[in-house]
């Protein structure tokens, strides 16, 4: 079995960590009942004897559950949201040689936490990734989860991520970032967006865009379902569309039922590797089926149920209708329309009681209304896990590697050239030691070399290459 680690950057990484460390330990509660360290657990999580304290404890076999701790690095340069987790229910899972903090911010300037804290925390950082790979027997991945438009997780993310390559070349990098909206209140993110996209499109392996709008318009569409008197449906109290015990729905803010899906994004993603499934997918097989081309790692997904943990009281679809629902745009975690574009490959991530026979007859049944590209008509890559979701009879996470996501990165051009026209707030990056204008113009080459790739990809559309000269073997 193969272990993760999860680092979660900046307050919406931490935030979005949050939850997931919530979530998943719900989900192994939920199926070992008898409190044993197994192979799943050891996936995200350390068994640990507390009565050693040489420092790191004394890591335990298969037996009984000691205490858990997590497999993550935890980084912010502001306190809030990491001393309000380790207050939290959550508290036990860290100890302070997991994280990362300052008091000042990065001011939502990608320099400040790229260069500054970069340079400042590089040996931290660096230290604290090495021992949490040394408790791992076979680290197989790195979960990068960060937002792209405050200072601290476009920057300091992204260079964490060329730490993870130079440091361990060989571990796969998937990052989980979130984009912000056009109507974000920070001014600055078109620039910090910006420049993390080249460095994202440089050093991950895998890229899981999600895009900030998309979770509100998910969310609110749930919110008017469990309040829709024709679904007769209500919101638990465990609900994450709450914002408290009392029942009050969360409506201005709804960050934890935002970071809710993204957690069940990971928690999806993840599921082969923690449980036993016919037709299992490592999470290897997902960067060599779906990545083509090394720069076109970006890849749209979608969830269905969305609500999960039987947050609300909405009838299961029936099987057909979910593979239908995971390639509706009401269900993405990004606008986009992959239906009208090109498909490179596209992952089909299946829990539950699923038949084989019934995953190929649902591809079967969509794939004529999908354009695929010429060279790899038959590019779908399935897995089967036998384990649900919690609350759940089924469930469905498809991942499409589709040109479509040029459309993200074209707005996100778009907005960050209105800006940099007028050189709008670039004082503030270039006073930051080893940021030149130069990082600017690169950055912006690299996006619109990205975009114009999709592009050339979308041309042929359309096109059947017929008898493709096969390779002669000389016998």
């Amino acid at each position: 079995m193969t272990q993760s680690v999860v680092v979660q950057v900046g307050q919406c990484g931490n935030q979005i960590g949050c939850r997931f460390w919530n979530l998943v330990l719900r989900e192994h509660a939920n199926i070992n009942k008898k409190g044993i360290y197994d192979e799943a657990l050891s996936n995200f999580f350390r068994n640990v004897d507390t009565r050693y304290t040489d420092g790191d404890g004394k890591n335990l076999p298969q037996g009984l559950i000691r205490t858990l701790k997590a497999r993550a690095v935890l980084i912010d340069m502001e306190e809030g949201v990491i001393n309000e987790l380790l207050q939290g229910p959550l508290r036990d899972l860290f100890d302070s040689k997991q994280l990362i903090s300052d008091v000042s911010g990065s001011g939502n300037n990608w320099a400040v936490g790229y260069k500054q804290y970069g340079d400042q925390y590089r040996d931290q950082i660096l230290n604290i990734l090495r021992k949490t790979a040394d408790h791992c027997d076979s680290l197989q991945c790195f979960f990068l989860i960060h937002s792209m438009g405050g200072g601290t997780g476009s920057g300091l993310g992204t260079f964490v991520l060329s730490l993870l390559e130079d440091e361990f070349p060989e571990v796969y990098r998937f990052v989980t970032s979130v984009y912000p909206s056009a109507e974000d209140d920070v001014i600055t993110s078109p620039y910090n967006s910006v420049l993390a996209m080249k460095e994202l499109t440089e050093h991950a392996d895998c890229v899981l865009p999600i895009e900030n709008q998309s979770l509100v318009d998910i969310v609110n569409k749930i919110s008017q379902m469990a309040s829709s008197s024709k679904m007769a449906s209500t919101v638990k109290m465990e609900s994450t569309l709450i914002s408290n015990q009392t029942g009050v729905k969360r409506k201005e803010k709804p960050f934890d039922a935002m970071n809710n899906i993204v957690a069940n994004l990971l928690l999806n993603l993840t599921s082969s590797s923690r449980f036993e499934g016919s037709l299992n997918m490592d999470l290897n097989e997902i960067t060599m089926n779906l990545v083509p081309f090394p720069r076109l790692h970006y890849l749209v997904s979608s969830l269905t149920p969305l609500y999960t943990l039987a947050d609300v009281n909405i009838p299961t679809r029936r099987l057909d209708q979910m593979f239908t629902d995971a390639f509706s745009k009401d269900h993405q975690l990004m606008h986009a329309d992959p239906k009208h574009n090109l498909y490179l490959a596209c992952a089909l991530i299946v829990r539950g009681n699923v038949q084989i026979s019934d995953l190929r007859r649902n591809i079967e049944r969509l794939k004529h209304s999908l354009q695929f590209v010429s060279w790899n008509q038959e590019g779908w890559k399935t897995s089967l896990c036998s384990i649900p979701p919690v609350g759940h009879t089924h469930s469905l996470l498809a991942l499409a590697n589709n040109t479509c996501v040029k459309s993200t990165f074209t707005d996100l051009k778009d907005r960050f050239v209105k800006l940099y026209k007028k050189k709008a707030h670039i004082h503030h990056y270039l006073h930051v030691d080893g940021l030149e204008l130069s990082c600017f113009t690169e950055a912006t080459h690299s996006l619109m070399s990205l975009i114009e790739e999709y592009n050339q990809l979308d041309v042929t559309k359309g096109q059947i290459i017929n008898n493709v000269p096969r390779i002669s073997i000389a016998m």
